[in-house]
């Protein structure tokens, strides 16, 4: 899935691999995130992703000319995971929408673990 926005310059087109890591800086910038998790689907392993693969514990979806965004994350143990969570989907919103111009529809987030 690739992005593709027009202006009065030309077109602009931004890819879903770039899209996935503003999401995950985002996200890992954020206080009481541990890290980003991915879930295979075959065998429903939750793997901890470092850095370098942070864009698998995210996924976009296009909805019209607007996106979903799925965050799968580990929180820090003690830490509400209510505030947490509405500070990443603050967090998120903004940071896409201000770098790539894409409106953002809805932030889902699933805790996938805790860390102590």
């Amino acid at each position: 899935m690739e992005c593709k926005i027009k202006n009065d310059i030309g077109t602009i087109f931004i890819t879903e691999d770039v899209m996935l890591k503003v999401v995950g800086y985002a996200a890992l910038e954020c206080y009481g995130i541990v890290a980003m998790s991915s879930k295979r689907a075959k065998d429903g392993i939750v793997e901890w992703l470092g850095r370098e693969n942070l864009s698998k514990g995210v996924q976009i979806r296009n909805v019209g000319d607007m996106l979903d965004v799925d965050l799968f994350i580990i929180v820090e143990y003690g830490i509400s995971i209510a505030e947490v969570c509405k500070t990443i989907v603050d967090t998120v919103r903004y940071k896409l929408e201000s770098m790539t111009g894409v409106k953002v529809r809805k932030v889902n987030i699933s805790v996938e673990g805790i860390r102590v």
